[in-house]
């Protein structure tokens, strides 16, 4: 069909049709943006207006406004605690090698005789592995951290750790434990689980084949037989996300991205 044609049975000029935004995106502005709200994280978009303003940038709050919001710099006009080892301002981005990122979230099941119990676990969103899976009645903010204690003497820190909203990971203890390490604390929005993906599916795979048809006669014996499915995860089991391999020889031939 000919232009003309076209044009004629949608109802429009064809010189709309032709036309070419020349609109100038302000590329250069755009990153200076980014740039001095990546490193002034409590910057509202008027500062940073008058920040611009004082380098020579000819522009008005208007158009600073536009891509701040067009660029997801919003912040909220409060926050609840102060957390030194959250502040983040950046899009999430996938990890990109072993150690980058990390995951941790909570399962819970009961013994034998309806006792309760919860299990801690930390898994790397690259390769996959899960580096610590932690049986307690109550685990604590203070427990959480002599996890991560463990895992750095074996094998490091990682960039970043999503967490959601629980009380044990937003305490005092991991955010100090974060802050001092230099790892950057990545908690899920409110009501969106899909932010920590990973930890969801891992512990979907952890319920279905462990806990689901395992039964625990005590503590230690929880200990014993979770940490036994841990290596066997590890080891043993094929991942299809990585190309059927376990996660371990996964990780093996990965170079560690460490902290």
């Amino acid at each position: 069909m000919s232009e003309r044609k076209a044009c004629g049975v949608v109802l429009i000029q064809r010189s709309s049709h032709r036309y070419r935004a020349t609109r100038d995106e302000q590329a250069a502005l755009r990153m200076r943006i980014k740039e001095i709200a990546a490193i002034r994280v409590r910057y509202g978009y008027k500062r940073i207006h008058v920040l611009l303003r004082r380098e020579g940038w000819q522009v008005n709050h208007k158009r600073v406004y536009r891509i701040y919001c067009e660029e997801g710099l919003n912040l909220r006009a409060k926050r609840k605690k102060k957390r030194p080892g959250a502040a983040l301002r950046i899009a999430r981005q996938q990890a990109v090698g072993v150690n980058d990122t990390w995951s941790m979230d909570f399962a819970a099941d009961a013994l034998f005789n309806g006792k309760r119990f919860r299990v801690l676990t930390v898994v790397d969103n690259f390769s996959r592995q899960c580096l610590a899976a932690e049986v307690g009645q109550s685990i604590k903010g203070e427990e959480v951290v002599a996890v991560l204690n463990r895992l750095k003497c074996r094998r490091g820190t990682p960039h970043s750790i999503r967490v959601d909203n629980g009380s044990e990971f937003v305490s005092k203890a991991v955010d100090k434990w974060a802050y001092d390490n230099k790892v950057a604390l990545d908690f899920s929005r409110p009501g969106k689980p899909i932010d920590n993906a990973f930890a969801e599916s891992f512990i979907g795979s952890f319920r279905d084949e462990c806990l689901n048809v395992t039964w625990f006669l005590s503590f230690e014996d929880a200990c014993a037989k979770i940490e036994q499915w841990r290596k066997d995860y590890n080891e043993f089991r094929p991942h299809s996300s990585l190309d059927n391999l376990t996660p371990n020889e996964f990780a093996g031939r990965q170079v560690p991205t460490v902290a």
